[in-house]
């Protein structure tokens, strides 16, 4: 036994993906005495700037949307009682198809070496016990999500030192609760057609391939907020749309698939740290 606390680190994309998927256990552990350390891997520069401008508009400023991100990151973190904040700082690649996909300095664009030897610096001074990133795919298959996984489960092969290992995921009963959600706010929303629909099925997991059900419910407030902190990509956040006991109830519960264990702990479990206390 050491005197060091247990430590989560969550390795995430852009500014306000750490509330979407992780907010719920990031509030949950800090509450629980837990160090949570956070890893937002981009500026968030492709965001929406002042007033709702797109990327590639007139007005919009990268570095002016960067650094509006950054406060907002901020805010998110004093929110969740995040302990920790590190940011990597590449430049946000955009969504997939986007000329920023192939910009120098891009996250997309950095050597997976690279930005793995950054991570595991941190990892090695942070000494994460749970580690919590994307899948394969980036859960949607959005460029920088994808590369941090890859930079994350490069950086965990460099260092060693992590004994449980986990990516964010989404049971398919909850994706189609999401679904009828977005129907129950957007009336007019139209059928998705078939090469969407079948897009949209691939993204999450059978309920029963889901190893790791925490609930966060207590602190679906604290997630709501932490959200609502990201005001500038507002228009974009559907969840905020919802209002506090509707969100609370579609997003109490916060689902992991477990990929990587030293503990020997039973699955499904309904505890990150599971086996560690």
């Amino acid at each position: 036994m050491t005197d060091r606390p247990l430590t989560l680190m969550a390795v995430h994309a852009h500014p306000d993906d750490e509330a979407t998927g992780t907010g719920g256990v990031l509030a949950r552990y800090a509450a629980e005495g837990i160090r949570t350390v956070l890893v937002t891997c981009t500026d968030g520069g492709c965001g929406d700037g002042p007033g709702g401008v797109k990327p590639g508009d007139p007005g919009h400023d990268p570095a002016a949307v960067a650094l509006m991100r950054r406060q907002e990151l901020q805010a998110s973190c004093d929110v969740l009682k995040v302990s920790d904040l590190e940011m990597l700082d590449y430049g946000d690649s955009g969504m997939v198809g986007w000329p920023s996909n192939d910009a120098p300095g891009s996250f997309w664009q950095t050597p997976v070496e690279e930005g793995a030897a950054r991570l595991a610096e941190l990892m090695r001074h942070y000494r994460p016990d749970v580690v919590v990133t994307y899948d394969e795919n980036g859960f949607y298959g959005h460029p920088d999500h994808i590369q941090a996984h890859r930079i994350t489960m490069a950086a965990l092969k460099l260092t060693a030192l992590t004994p449980k290992v986990y990516w964010t995921t989404m049971p398919h009963s909850m994706m189609q609760r999401f679904g009828e959600a977005v129907r129950e706010f957007h009336e007019d929303v139209p059928e998705p057609d078939p090469a969407e629909a079948a897009a949209m099925a691939e993204i999450g997991l059978p309920d029963d391939e889901v190893t790791t059900w925490v609930d966060t419910t207590a602190f679906s407030g604290q997630k709501f907020d932490a959200l609502a902190a990201h005001a500038s990509q507002g228009e974009s956040i559907f969840f905020l749309k919802m209002g506090k006991e509707r969100f609370g109830e579609l997003m109490g519960m916060e689902t992991f698939v477990r990929v990587q264990d030293a503990t020997g702990a039973a699955i499904p479990e309904n505890d990150l740290f599971a086996g560690l206390r």
